[in-house]
């Protein structure tokens, strides 16, 4: 998969990266993100995102319920260890105060560090090399009856009425990306979703997540006499 147009390359990624820390919610790269934004210092990170040729922010998951040790600044949870970069490629104001944007997924990022803050908001000294490959991904077998198998129960235990035609229309690695991103899944499943290898492994954890969750509503099996 080639990225998109106005995406940086590999090598225009830049060391520091802004990043907003929001729990249970995952990006992908290539995968498409709308945000709401009202808090001040995230007002204030993205026009300095808009202000920058690349406009990137990275969507990173806070760790759980954490306020001590290594790396906690200001008081505030220890951040996960791997988030995603996303482009702003959309973006509106409102007339009481917020931001519109959404962002377009570019690639993975670690954490070398947390930098000391000179800004409101966050932000962290990035590991990309082990994420080259998001900008390169091909197309992978993915078992796309098991995958739509599994979403047909999750859906409905979800309440869910889907547009099974724009589903099936999907390329499979647009299904695994909007599935894996719209689920609603706790913030270490995400996690999990994120950190997976390519989108064949993405695709094995997405149907495994799916079939449990199902499971776990279902009951115990009825005994027959």
């Amino acid at each position: 998969m080639n990225p998109g147009p106005f995406d940086p390359t590999f090598e225009e990624l830049p060391e520091r990266l802004a990043v907003f820390p929001l729990s249970g919610v995952l990006l992908l790269p290539r995968g498409r993100l709308p945000l709401n934004i009202f808090e001040p210092r995230y007002l204030e990170m993205i026009r300095d995102a808009l202000a920058s040729p690349l406009r990137l922010v990275g969507m990173i998951q806070p760790k759980a319920d954490e306020r001590s040790g290594a790396g906690v600044i200001l008081g505030e949870p220890d951040l996960s260890r791997v988030g995603c970069a996303g482009r702003i490629v959309s973006f509106a104001e409102t007339g009481d105060g917020r931001y519109l944007i959404e962002l377009r997924g570019v690639a993975r990022f670690g954490i070398r560090q947390e930098p000391p803050r000179d800004r409101p908001y966050r932000s962290v000294i990035a590991e990309w090399s082990p994420y080259r490959g998001d900008f390169a991904e091909q197309p992978q077998f993915i078992d796309r009856e098991r995958v739509m198998a599994a979403l047909k129960p999750f859906f409905a235990q979800q309440g869910i009425k889907p547009d099974w035609r724009g589903i099936e229309g999907l390329t499979d690695d647009r299904l695994v990306i909007t599935m894996a991103m719209l689920a609603p899944f706790a913030a270490a499943e995400k996690q999990a979703l994120l950190e997976a290898a390519d989108t064949h492994e993405r695709a094995e954890i997405l149907i495994g997540l799916m079939e449990m969750a199902v499971r776990a509503t279902a009951g115990p099996p009825s005994q027959l006499n």
